[in-house]
């Protein structure tokens, strides 16, 4: 889609461009009015069966005057009342009677001009409606969506035969009165009750009634005193209170004192706190002899208000980094003056001092008068990178993630709307957050697959989404990685984007290495080149034949070299990270004796393994076969399926090594509220010998003391039927070998694997970026794969495995024609066929693949129906 033609659009979707409103003054963030002329909006609904866009009127209402693009509103659709976003005005509606916008619910748009043309971009590039991408960029708690309130029809109701579910709704409504969905979902948990809600309705046993309820986020309020005398007063007013002992007339003066201080009422506890002592007593007594006054104050609820920091100024910089910095600042001041900046890529292999050239950037963002965001892949990356940012920027920084309470992350997107909030730190929906003038978008291991959503529609990556932000915001996009997404990469060299380079590891963060060395009471060790120009050396990677092992009679799933160095780690009083890739764990059938993995004789592909006749399938162009009894290599009998999980190697390692402390990370273990920074911070403080973990471990972890990192088995991932299987791989190793070596105490890498020839493996061990890429690219390249073509993945899900297959098949052959009426000749169809994960939450799935110059474009404006649609997705499992 052409952002350019977005963004000179931009300046018609702005409120004071408007001038199509009847009467009255403009009102600065509404439409202007013309006497006599009706005022129509496009609307945005999205609701779980209805998407669309409505035409409504504004009504002749006070707060219809601050209706704009981008407001939140109340709207009728049918019999209900629904939420809505306004998207433009209209000078002739589609309907000949338009229903009129019933309420603004919030006197400020909700969508910033840049957001309303950043949300079609996305409806344009990803497939879906506009509705949809405008609620990727509501908070929590803002949006509702409408819901059914259920109520008994007594006289309806038979007297007898009710079936057990049946029995217990209608003893339920009877005890509570009539409830919402979500309400009997918590009184009937884990019983499916909906469908016989359903069938009562028909019958008329039960009566729905739709229902919109209020916004749940809201602003916190909370009791605040100030002073209600003029502070001359306060001597003869306070002597004037009758029974006051001397160290309650000196403790309530203290009181006095310190607010005639304040310019704005303050909360009871931080009176006490500064004043030395009081209570609530001591409070009520000055109340009620009119000393102060009580006062409703709103509140902001901050994540960040108990996260500890400490305060750290920039370092000098390295030659390699000065030369990165150079160019970005010239970026940054071109951005404020206008102009369109290219992208920047920073590739600096792990531990080269990325962080510090995106803190210069913010700063240098920051003087100019613009925000910035900086996006980390994982919610467990958070709480490292805000006390990063907070030490150098304190209370200039907000943080977003899933985690957080509705009212923090209600709280942070109203500061940032404000522009309160100059720093915004998330995932991927941070990308999102309202702020007035983005100047800097910073994506930190921007090659992560956690910058991709695919679980809902909208299916999107985050990082095309910043690019396509910073196209419309003039903002600079800094994307940092020590492992590129390849396909990016290719662009931007063919594009002749800025690559800045990185490739000397530095001891970065010095002062929170320091601070965390002397936490632990341990001195720093010494460098040959102290300053900081300190160089650290990446840790030596050893790569370990998990078949020889076999051999050698050692059938445990630690290789005799691992269990050496994890027992003079241990001795040393150093840490450890065990790395488990999970993904594809029990996923390709492979021989133990020689390593051979049954692939597709056309695609190369490792062959998929499912139950029935034909039990191994290529899911690239559906060639099947059985399972054979013996390889086909050697002739063994050894032939296995792969898997491995974090549980069994922590029990390994207790019983190994007794007494040792373990910690594990991965989904388990992180599912609750600040559950990263609560394992982060035990790790960090040597509560803990060994860390064993899954991707989160990989990802931008600075721990001083981890000396050895190990990888239980590195070629699982390796063998997904995927076409960024090798690079997927490739950036794993990559990424979790760098966590070693973090400090002058230096690391090793032991990586074990049954392929150890495999070239991702090699490339690894070697920490060669450069000649990975050119292996990978000339693979593709002959397979006919992005960068080299781009691909629209289409799934649907069914629990009737033959139903589904036939609409796969109906689909299949509809855009065969859609292809033939287009004349487009350059799209191939993959598929249909099952996908790898062949059945998922009781549903089986499909999927057909576009592959083609444009595909997307064979698809835009046709009707899909219940396909889940992926453009440019980053894995076709």
């Amino acid at each position: 889609m052409d952002v350019e033609r977005l963004h000179q659009e931009l300046q018609n979707i702005r409120p004071d461009k408007h001038r199509q409103r009847r009467s009255r003054v403009n009102t600065g963030c509404g439409f202007d009015y013309n006497e006599g002329m009706a005022v129509y909006v496009e609307v945005a609904v999205n609701l779980p069966v209805t998407v669309g866009m409505f035409h409504y009127h504004l009504p002749e209402e006070d707060w219809a005057h601050h209706v704009a693009p981008g407001s939140l509103v109340v709207v009728p659709l049918g019999n209900k009342q629904v939420q809505g976003i306004v998207w433009r005005t209209l000078e002739h509606p589609e309907v000949a009677e338009t229903r009129p916008v019933l309420q603004l619910l919030d006197p400020s748009p909700v969508l910033t001009p840049i957001q309303l043309a950043l949300a079609e971009w996305m409806a344009h590039e990803t497939l879906y409606p506009l509705a949809t991408c405008f609620d990727l960029m509501l908070p929590p708690g803002l949006s509702q969506q409408v819901d059914l309130l259920y109520r008994l029809n007594e006289p309806a109701l038979p007297s007898e035969g009710l079936t057990p579910v049946q029995a217990r709704l209608v003893a339920l409504l009877r005890e509570r009165g009539p409830l919402r969905r979500r309400q009997i979902d918590a009184h009937l948990p884990r019983v499916n009750w909906r469908p016989v809600a359903q069938a009562m309705v028909r019958r008329g046993w039960l009566v729905a009634h739709a229902v919109l309820l209020p916004p749940t986020a809201r602003p916190k309020q909370a009791r605040a005193v100030r002073l209600a005398i003029p502070p001359e007063e306060i001597d003869t007013r306070l002597a004037a209170i009758p029974r006051q002992k001397p160290h309650v007339l000196a403790r309530r003066k203290a009181i006095l004192t310190f607010l005639a201080g304040q310019n704005e009422p303050v909360q009871p506890a931080w009176v006490f706190a500064s004043a030395g002592g009081g209570n609530a007593t001591d409070l009520q007594r000055l109340a009620e002899a009119g000393l102060i006054a009580y006062e409703e104050v709103e509140i902001w609820r901050d994540p960040l208000e108990r996260v500890e920091f400490v305060l750290n100024e920039a370092p000098d910089l390295t030659r390699d980094q000065g030369a990165a910095w150079e160019a970005v600042l010239a970026a940054i001041q071109r951005a404020a003056q206008g102009e369109a900046p290219p992208p920047h890529i920073l590739h600096g292999i792990t531990g080269s001092g990325k962080t510090e050239i995106y803190l210069q950037a913010v700063g240098e963002t920051l003087r100019q008068g613009r925000q910035a965001l900086v996006l980390v892949p994982e919610i467990a990356l958070t709480p490292q990178t805000v006390r990063r940012f907070a030490a150098r920027f304190p209370g200039k920084v907000g943080l977003v993630h899933s985690r957080l309470s509705p009212g923090e992350r209600y709280d942070t997107w109203r500061r940032a709307r404000s522009g309160e909030l100059p720093i915004i730190i998330g995932p991927r929906s941070a990308l999102f957050m309202p702020l007035p003038h983005p100047g800097l978008i910073v994506l930190d291991e921007f090659h992560d697959e956690s910058y991709y959503q695919e679980d809902f529609p909208p299916a999107y990556s985050a990082v095309e989404a910043a690019l396509a932000l910073g196209r419309l915001a003039r903002a600079v996009v800094l994307l940092g990685s020590a492992t590129p997404d390849l396909n990016l990469l290719y662009r931007a060299r063919q594009r002749q984007w800025p690559v800045l380079s990185l490739p000397t590891r530095i001891l970065a963060h010095r002062q929170a290495v320091a601070h965390q060395f002397r936490q632990l009471g341990r001195p720093l060790p010494e460098l040959t080149r102290e300053g900081e120009r300190a160089i650290l050396d990446l840790p030596p990677v050893q790569v370990v034949d998990m078949r020889q092992e076999l051999k050698a009679g050692n059938r445990t799933i630690f290789s005799r070299i691992l269990q050496k160095e994890l027992e003079q780690v241990l001795e040393n009083g150093q840490q450890a990270i065990l790395f488990l890739n999970r993904r594809g764990a029990a996923t390709y059938v492979f021989c133990r004796a020689c390593g051979a993995v049954l692939k597709c004789p056309r695609c190369d592909l490792p062959l998929t393994y499912h139950s029935g006749p034909e039990a191994l399938i290529c899911h690239s162009c559906n060639y099947r076969r059985k399972l054979p009894e013996r390889c086909p290599a050697c002739n063994s009998t050894s032939i296995r399926q792969m898997g491995l999980g974090t549980e069994r190697v922590e029990a390994e390692v207790q019983a190994r090594f007794p007494g040792v402390r373990t910690l594990r990370w991965d989904w388990e273990t992180t599912r609750q509220k600040d559950s990263h920074d609560l394992i982060l911070s035990h790790f960090t403080a040597h509560r803990a010998d060994v860390l064993i973990g899954t991707q989160m471990v990989a990802k931008g972890l600075d721990l001083p003391l981890v000396t050895l990192v190990g990888v239980i088995l590195a070629d699982v991932g390796l063998q997904l039927p995927d076409y960024r299987a090798a690079e997927r791989g490739f950036q794993l190793l990559t990424q979790v070998a760098g966590r070693a070596g973090r400090s002058p105490l230096g690391g090793k890498v032991v990586l074990q694997t049954y392929l150890p020839d495999h070239y991702a493996i090699q490339a690894a061990s070697r920490y060669d970026f450069e000649g990975f890429m050119r292996q990978e690219l000339a693979y593709r390249r002959k397979l006919g794969y992005p960068p080299f073509a781009r691909l629209v993945r289409l799934e649907l899900r069914d629990r009737d495995e033959r139903r589904l297959e036939q609409e796969a098949r109906r689909m299949s052959q509809q855009i065969q024609t859609w292809l033939d009426e287009g004349d487009f000749r350059a799209t191939e169809i993959i598929g249909p066929a099952p996908c790898f994960f062949s059945r998922r939450g009781g549903e089986y799935r499909w999927q057909i693949i576009l592959r083609g110059p444009d595909p997307a474009s064979v698809l835009r404006g046709r009707p899909l129906g219940e396909w889940y649609v992926q453009v440019d997705p980053l894995s076709l499992l």
